[in-house]
This record gives structure tokens, sequence and C-alpha cells, in this order.
């Protein structure tokens, strides 16, 4: 895996389009958060198209910084984390279990999904720009029972036998993302799963294509040939894509990825059900 002095800092601030301060503090964090959410989208047109992810430092700045693409959480959140490692803030990385479209917080499901726990300012906050519909364009409280205003949907952290829960506020529903527990993982024990998620060939990363976006007030989501426009406050908007060349658009213009070095995708077009 690369380190964080293999970081090439100024182009990942001018590929988020961030130049304030860069001292180690919370209004910091927020503000990378927020940028880097805003830019960089979801996405996994590479296992979708058979190309396994690779998660060392090179092969991630190369993709999500200068192919302008975008990743999904393990690639996101391993990137974010050697920036705020070179930034000076004090970083763990952990490990979540998916709860989002389970029908009850009772399933346990493997731990597929990497968020970061920050501790800054004498606070402790999480951080995760790599979930899909529902990334964060902020930080959170690791604190229960606590509603936290984001500049989209509220969020709240609940006990969960022991774990966090992390819900969100969608529509007038409270609906459970992942839970999580604190204990510490190092960049090798994304490997394993990241390499299930982005080969298996019943993984929903290689048989779908999906990606999102966190825009000013709204969420951009594709789903397949669906692509959605979530207002906040809003009803949705969706539209049924019916072309490659109207698929590329839409990644293009509403997700921001440059889809010019993705071969196959034409062709790929066709499997979306």
């Amino acid at each position: 895996m690369g380190t964080a002095g293999d970081l090439d800092l100024e182009r990942y601030f001018e590929r988020i389009g961030y130049d304030g301060d860069r001292s180690a503090t919370t209004a910091t964090l927020n503000a990378i958060a927020a940028h880097h959410a805003r830019s960089i989208p979801f996405e996994n047109l590479d296992p979708f198209l058979g190309t396994p992810n690779r998660l060392d430092l090179e092969s991630l700045q190369c993709k999500l910084v200068e192919s302008r693409r975008g990743g999904y959480c393990f690639e996101q959140n391993l990137l974010l984390r050697a920036v705020l490692l070179e930034l000076g803030f004090d970083v763990t990385a952990l490990a979540a279990r998916v709860l989002w479209g389970s029908p009850s917080t009772d399933v346990i499901n493997p731990r597929s999904h990497m968020l970061l726990l920050v501790d800054v300012e004498g606070d402790r906050r999480i951080i995760d720009v790599g979930f899909g519909g529902m990334t964060l364009d902020t930080t959170l409280r690791l604190e229960t029972n606590t509603v936290q205003d984001t500049r989209l949907e509220p969020f709240r952290l609940l006990d969960l036998r022991g774990d966090y829960l992390l819900e969100a506020l969608v529509g007038d529903e409270w609906r459970p993302i992942y839970r999580f527990d604190l204990t510490p993982q190092h960049p090798v024990d994304y490997e394993a799963p990241n390499w299930y998620l982005s080969t298996w060939p019943g993984s929903h990363f290689v048989t779908g294509l999906l990606a999102a976006r966190v825009a000013e007030g709204r969420r951009y989501a594709l789903n397949g040939t669906r692509f959605t426009v979530h207002p906040l406050g809003g009803e949705s908007v969706r539209l049924e894509l019916t072309s490659a060349d109207e698929l590329r658009k839409c990644l293009e213009s509403e997700f921001l990825i440059d889809t010019s070095g993705l071969r196959g995708l034409d062709e790929a077009f066709h499997r979306l059900p």
C-alpha cells in the first residue's frame, strides 16, 4: 500500500476545488468533506466493466485525481485518509456492516464498508465520502441520540447493542445506513473485501452500474439505466436512459466523470436491466 508521503496534495486539492485553510481543525475537515463529496463521485464503472479496483495510493491518485474518475468506499476513503494524515489529522480507519435496504437492523452483514474516525480539537468525528446515495458532505460528532443536521438530510447515531448505528431521515422516516464499532482497521484489512466486491460474479458492483454525487441542495443517483435527482425537500425526478450515448453524457455532465478511457462501456450498456 502507498503511504501518506506518496501523496500529491496539490493535485488533490485542485481536483476537489479547495483552496482554503489546511490546518488540522474541524472547519478544515468539514470543508474538505464538502468539496470532496461534490467533486469526486461514487461509481463502480471499473468492476462493472471487468477491471478489479486497486487500493494502492498510486492507483487511487491516478484514477480519482488524474483521470477524473470516481470510486467506491475503499477508494474514496483510503485517498481521503492519506490526505488527512498528510495534513496532520489523527485518523482511525474503521469498517461497517451495511444495513441500507435491509429489512431489519438485526441483519448481520459482512464488514464491507469503510469510514474514518478523526480526533480533532478535543472532539471525535466520523467522516465518510464513499457511501453512494447517502454520502456525507460533512462530518458527524461521535455521539448517540443526537440529531445532526447536514446540508442535506439530518443524520443520527444510535447505540445498537454496543455498536454505533448510523441513520438518516429520508422524507419522514429514519432509515438505517450501517452499523460499526471502533476497532481500528489497516489498509490491508480492506484488500480482501475489495477483491470480493470488485470481482465476485454475484457482486452488485460487478453485475450492475451505480453512480452518485452530492450537489448543492440535491443528490444525483444512477442505478442501471435510471437517473434520479433527489432535491432537498422536493419530489424526486427520474429519467430512463435509453442509449449508451445518453449514459455517457449523463456520467460526464451530472457525475463529472471523464469517460474517455472507459473501454467497453457502450457494449456493456446493453447488459443493464
